[in-house]
C-alpha cells in the first residue's frame, strides 16, 4: 500500500514574520560568510600547516561539494520530518564543525571538518527559502526574497574584509572561531522564532533517487572543477563526466518508478517553476564565469594592487544588495515575470558591454559596465526567486527550496569552469603556438581577445534565459486571457 501525503492545511502564523526572517537572514549571512572569508586564508594555511597550494584548494572545494551536492535530499527530508527541525541542527552541526576546524591539528583534519560544516551549512542554506516562504504572505514573499539577497551580498561583500582583518591580527583558527557566538545565537533565534509546521501522513524517503541524485552531481562538479584546474583532456575527467551521465538518467528513471520520489516529477509541469529555475541556472552561470576572469582582468591587464582588485570586485554583489529588496518589493504589486525580463535585460547588456573592456579601460568605463551586471542579476534575482518559491506546494516548499538553492550553486560552478575554460582556450589560441605557462602569462591583446570571447558566451547564455522567459511571458498572458 503506497503511504499517503497529505499537504498540511494548518493555517500559518504571519505574525512573527520578522523573527523568522531575523533567523533565517542569521543563518543565510553565515553560510555566506563563511563561503567567502576563507578563500583569503588559503596562503596563510599553507605556511601554517606545512603543506602545498594544491592540498589547501580542498578547503574551499569540499566545503563547496558538500553543499551543492546535498541540498536537494535536505530540502526532501525537511519535507518529510519538518523544516524547522532540520534547519535548527544545521546551525549546530555548522557551529560545531567551525569548532573543529578552528582546533584542526592539520590540514587532512581541517577538509574532513570543512566537510562536516558543510553538511550544516547546506540544511540552512537549503531550507532559507522556504521557512521565509511559509513565514511570509504570498503579497510580501518578493520583499522577503528581496532581503535575503539583500543579506547575500553583505556577506560575499564582508567576508573578504573581516578575513583580511581577522589574519592581520589573530590566528588563523580565528576564522571559524569567529563562527562560533554568531551561531549560537542563530541556534536559539530559531528555537524561538521560527514556526514548527509537521507535515501530514506516512512518508517514505527515496533513498535510492537521493544517492543517484547526489553522486550524479559530486561527479559533475568534481569533473568540472578538476577540469578547469587540470585540463578537460584528462582519463580522470573523463571517468568523473561519464559517471554523471550514467547516473543522471538512472535518477530520472527512479523518480518515475518510486511511489514517493525525491522530486515529483509532477513539479516541472508547473512552466513558472521549470522556467524560472532553468533562467536562475543559466544566470548564475554568467555570473560564476564574470567572477573568475574579471580578478585577473583587473590585475594582469590593467596592473591594479590587490586592494583595489577588492574593491572594483565588490561592485556586483553591492549592486544586488541594493537592487534585489527593491526588485522583489516591486514584483509584489505588478507580478515578478516582466520585472525578472528587465533583470535579464539589463544582464545580457552588462555582459556586451564588459566584451568591450580593454587595456585602456578606465576606472570609470569598468565600473558602469560592471554597474550593468550588478543592477541586472540583482533586479532578476528575488521576482525570480519568489516565483519559484509560489509556484511549489505548501508540502514540497522544501524540496523546491533545496532545488533552487542548488540550481545557484551548481550554475556557479559551472559558470567557474566552463566560462573560465573559455577564457583560457580563447586566449591561448589567439597567441598562438609559440605561447607557454597558460593564459595568465599570454600576450595581453591575446587575454584581451579571450575576455572578450568570454563575455559574448555569458551574454549568449542570458539572452537564451530571456527567450524561456518571453516565452513563458507569452503563455501566461494567453492562458489569462481565456
Amino acid at each position: 500500500m503506497i503511504p499517503e501525503i497529505i499537504p498540511n492545511t494548518e493555517t500559518p502564523d504571519y505574525s512573527r514574520k520578522w523573527h523568522a526572517m531575523a533567523a533565517v537572514g542569521t543563518g543565510v549571512f553565515l553560510a555566506t560568510v563563511d563561503g567567502s572569508i576563507i578563500n583569503v586564508s588559503l596562503p596563510t594555511l599553507v605556511r601554517e600547516l606545512h603543506t602545498e597550494f594544491a592540498l589547501v584548494q580542498w578547503v574551499v572545494l569540499a566545503y563547496l561539494l558538500t553543499i551543492t551536492s546535498t541540498m536537494a535530499g535536505i530540502g526532501r527530508i525537511a519535507d518529510m520530518v519538518g523544516r524547522k527541525s532540520i534547519y535548527m541542527s544545521g546551525f549546530i552541526i555548522f557551529t560545531l564543525g567551525s569548532a573543529l576546524c578552528g582546533f584542526s591539528p592539520s590540514v587532512n583534519w581541517l577538509i574532513g571538518f570543512r566537510v562536516l560544516q558543510a553538511i550544516g551549512a547546506a540544511m540552512t542554506m537549503a531550507l532559507g527559502a522556504a521557512i521565509v516562504t511559509e513565514a511570509f504572505p504570498p503579497a510580501e514573499r518578493g520583499k522577503a526574497m528581496g532581503i535575503i539577497g539583500a543579506i547575500v551580498s553583505m556577506g560575499i561583500v564582508l567576508g573578504p574584509a573581516l578575513g583580511g582583518v581577522i589574519l592581520s591580527v589573530l590566528s588563523w583558527r580565528w576564522i571559524f572561531y569567529v563562527n562560533l557566538p554568531v551561531g549560537i545565537i542563530g541556534t536559539i533565534m530559531v528555537k524561538r522564532n521560527i514556526p514548527d509546521f509537521k507535515p501530514s501522513g506516512r512518508q517514505q524517503f527515496d533513498i535510492w533517487g537521493a544517492l543517484s541524485l547526489c553522486s550524479s552531481i559530486l561527479f559533475l562538479l568534481l569533473g568540472l572543477t578538476l577540469g578547469q584546474q587540470q585540463g578537460f583532456f584528462q582519463p580522470m575527467i573523463y571517468l568523473f563526466l561519464g559517471l554523471w551521465l550514467i547516473l543522471m538518467p538512472v535518477f530520472i528513471f527512479i523518480e518515475y518508478k518510486v511511489a514517493q520520489p525525491m522530486i515529483d516529477p509532477k513539479l516541472f509541469r508547473n512552466a513558472i517553476l521549470s522556467v524560472n529555475l532553468t533562467t536562475g541556472f543559466i544566470s548564475f552561470v554568467g555570473l560564476g564565469g564574470t567572477m573568475i576572469i574579471l580578478p585577473f582582468y583587473l590585475e594582469n591587464i590593467l596592473g591594479f594592487p590587490s586592494m583595489r582588485v577588492g574593491l572594483l570586485m565588490g561592485i556586483i554583489p553591492v549592486m544586488l544588495g541594493i537592487t534585489s529588496p527593491l526588485a522583489g518589493t516591486l514584483s509584489d504589486r505588478v507580478g515578478s515575470r516582466k520585472i525578472t525580463m528587465t533583470g535579464l535585460v539589463l544582464l545580457l547588456l552588462g555582459f556586451l558591454a564588459a566584451s568591450t573592456l580593454n587595456h585602456h579601460t578606465t576606472i570609470l568605463g569598468y565600473a558602469v559596465r560592471i554597474f550593468l551586471v550588478g543592477t541586472g542579476i540583482g533586479i532578476f534575482l528575488s521576482p525570480n526567486n519568489s516565483a519559484i518559491m509560489g509556484a511549489a506546494p505548501r508540502h514540497q516548499l522544501g524540496i523546491v527550496s533545496g532545488m533552487m538553492a542548488q540550481s545557484r550553486t551548481l550554475g556557479q560552478t559551472v559558470g567557474v569552469a566552463v566560462i573560465g575554460a573559455i577564457w583560457a582556450g580563447r586566449t591561448i589560441f589567439y597567441a598562438g603556438t609559440g605561447t607557454s605557462g597558460g593564459a595568465t602569462l599570454a600576450p595581453i591583446d591575446a587575454q584581451i581577445a579571450g575576455l572578450h570571447d568570454a563575455f559574448v558566451t555569458a551574454a549568449a547564455l542570458t539572452g537564451i534565459a530571456l527567450l524561456l522567459n518571453i516565452r513563458a511571458l507569452l503563455l501566461e498572458t494567453r492562458q489569462a486571457g481565456k
